[in-house]
């Protein structure tokens, strides 16, 4: 676990990080097997919450798509986001915030600042993710592409308003931690589908690297972890929308056939 410490350590994580981990863990079972060693996902948990230390903090994706059609269980329904995000449910000291379809796993020494959030809209001012930019903190992707990672992308959208997006309503029975069910009513600033709109984010994240402010590997290289400030991240994409670039860079609309 030291090795995988240490990887962390090289792509920019550091002791007392606020940090938000998106996942693809296929390729890192794949280098340590091929050294002899047998990783688990609770393997790579606890190397990356040795990597922000005691006085640091773990946010790990949980979401789920079937409130629509399921409803939500705070204390019991699954991750969509892979072996490492449930193991990061099921951690002891985890704590889960409120949104149906769009929760955190929260595991650290700021846990407290995410534990009440029960955020009405998935990237909201309200959300998570705006609490990690309050907090100055980072995003880590390992071994994914802007597009299939970098939620914090449709943050910086709602808080923009921007025109290719708009909220939609979700509602469904959900049960507290406490066992109470009531129905509930949560909110996404989701794509305009009828407008062709759909999410195309890899410039956006190639312009990034030119900026340097992605520290860290590429997917696919070496660790393959790359790290940002959350508020870097904010500001630059947030100048892209600003500054009248979010077509083709953050969006393009698909042409009727």
């Amino acid at each position: 676990m030291k090795d995988l410490v240490s990887e962390w350590r090289a792509s920019g994580i550091e002791e007392g990080d606020v940090l938000l981990v998106h996942s693809s863990t296929k390729r890192t079972f794949k280098r340590y097997l091929e050294k002899g060693v047998k990783l688990t996902p609770e393997d790579i948990l606890n190397s990356l919450l040795e990597a922000v230390g005691d006085s640091g903090t773990l946010l790990l994706p949980l979401f789920n798509f079937d409130f629509a059609s399921k409803g939500f269980d705070i204390n019991s329904t699954p991750s969509h986001m892979g072996a490492l995000t449930e193991a990061a449910r099921k951690h002891p000291k985890a704590i889960r915030t409120g949104h149906p379809i769009y929760s955190f796993a929260v595991i650290g020494a700021q846990a407290g600042k995410f534990k009440d959030i029960d955020n009405l809209s998935g990237y909201g001012a309200d959300s998570p993710f705006a609490v990690l930019r309050e907090l100055d903190g980072k995003i880590a992707v390992l071994d994914l592409t802007d597009q299939n990672s970098m939620t914090f992308y449709h943050h910086v959208e709602e808080m923009h308003e921007v025109p290719y997006r708009y909220h939609k309503v979700f509602k469904n029975n959900y049960t507290n931690a406490q066992g109470q069910t009531s129905q509930k009513e949560y909110r996404l600033f989701v794509r305009d589908i009828e407008k062709g709109v759909q999410t195309h984010v890899n410039p956006a994240g190639e312009l990034i690297w030119e900026a340097g402010l992605y520290q860290g590997s590429r997917p696919g290289e070496d660790s393959g972890m790359r790290v940002i400030s959350a508020r870097k991240f904010y500001d630059f994409v947030s100048n892209i929308i600003t500054s009248g670039k979010a077509k083709d860079t953050l969006y393009r609309i698909e042409e009727e056939t």
